[in-house]
């Protein structure tokens, strides 16, 4: 399914000043004015040292630097308070873009992003990516039509970030992929996709990127420190901590290994539940096919979750005591309603010293519009290289 976004209006060749993207190098200083922009744009300038420990003055000095390079763009003036009206900044939208695209089981999901981390179009190709190669050529071609559909030059691209399900092996060059990625599993396969797309790509989680596409465009507008359950095919957790991603030595931040392997098989996983429907009469042949049709009614539904409720009390649990989040996220390609029916079901410890326990975190569903991972995944490009 395609869906395409409005675009923002180009900037003009007043206004474009941006060198090639190869040769843009930010400062601490500067990221964090394109971050307070980002956030807060369009901003009156004088505004914006409030967000910081900078002196008005440099502020002002690196507000200048950022629309000479052409990423922010100096709106109307506008009295505020006492002392000389103050010009809006805000970014500009078209100076850069990046890709993401999500590696699924049974999908691949591709969108682009603006300067702004706005979603411009996000594309679904609903077969599953068992052959590496194949899918390469499918996620080209769709890249080249949305750029075309958008009006984007490609060398306003600034990269690609790649979420894919599975754990980093070999000091983080490898993934261990769920069996049908089998394809994609133990390879380096960043330079790989570089080769493929001609342009530099971040590899991540697909839990942690969906977190931070959650932290961009959901539940970040409020929480600063929150958890992300990802219901894939398996089942994997992403992590917020102040408004940033917690990727951990290894890449694996948020890897859920708290099940023996007997225990493991009573994970509350997709591709558990779509074999206790099989197994009861409801046909389901993929997550995705899962989320479109899914019916709490069905044969099968409420088993497993009976089945699973323990394992998803113990992560909860264990998420709460480890990192006190404010909202745990119940995402990936989880049903709404079974969203709904599980967050009704789980339940906190609460035997405590003097009957008074801890403040919980709040239970929600992923409030980002669109596929939080592949959001998240294009969201990494544009905060190596100008966010904070």
């Amino acid at each position: 399914m395609n869906t395409p976004r409005k675009a923002n209006r180009p900037a003009s060749p007043k206004e474009r000043r941006t060198p090639p993207l190869g040769d843009l190098v930010l400062s601490p200083s500067e990221r964090l004015i394109m971050s307070i922009v980002r956030r807060l744009g369009p901003v009156a300038r004088s505004a914006i040292a409030a967000e910081t420990d900078l002196a008005q003055q440099s502020v002002h000095r690196l507000v200048e630097q950022l629309i000479e390079r052409g990423l922010l763009r100096a709106g109307d003036a506008v009295r505020s308070g006492r002392g000389q009206p103050s010009p809006q900044i805000d970014i500009v939208r078209d100076a850069a873009y990046a890709v993401g695209v999500s590696i699924n089981t049974d999908s691949i999901i591709l969108c682009l992003a603006d300067l702004g981390c706005e979603v411009l179009d996000e594309v679904r190709l609903r077969t599953a990516p068992l052959h590496r190669q194949a899918s390469l050529k499918s996620i080209h071609d769709v890249l080249q039509r949305v750029l075309a559909r958008n009006g984007v030059p490609r060398d306003r691209i600034i990269g690609m970030g790649v979420a894919i399900s599975g754990f980093f092996v070999a000091g983080r060059r490898q993934v261990n992929a769920p069996e049908p990625l089998r394809d994609w599993s133990l390879i380096d396969l960043a330079p790989i996709l570089e080769e493929a797309f001609h342009m530099p790509v971040w590899l991540e989680n697909d839990a942690t990127t969906a977190a931070i596409g959650e932290s961009m465009l959901g539940t970040g507008s409020w929480a600063k420190n929150f958890a992300y359950l990802a219901f894939n095919f398996g089942f994997g957790a992403g992590i917020v901590l102040d408004g940033k991603p917690l990727f951990g030595t290894h890449g694996n931040a948020g890897e859920l290994t708290l099940f023996t392997p007997d225990e493991a098989a009573h994970r509350p996983t997709l591709c558990s539940l779509i074999d206790e429907l099989n197994a009861h009469g409801v046909h389901v042949d993929s997550a995705e096919d899962l989320r479109r049709r899914f019916d709490i009614q069905w044969p099968g539904v409420e088993l497993w979750i009976q089945r699973t409720l323990p394992a998803l009390n113990r992560t909860i649990n264990a998420v709460t005591g480890l990192f006190d989040p404010a909202a745990i996220v119940f995402g990936g390609q989880l049903p709404l309603a079974l969203g709904h029916a599980l967050i009704e079901r789980v339940s906190f410890l609460d035997i405590h010293r003097y009957g008074a326990g801890p403040d919980r975190p709040k239970l929600v569903l992923a409030e980002a519009n669109g596929d939080a991972s592949a959001i998240g995944a294009a969201v990494i490009p544009l905060k190596e290289r100008l966010f904070e």
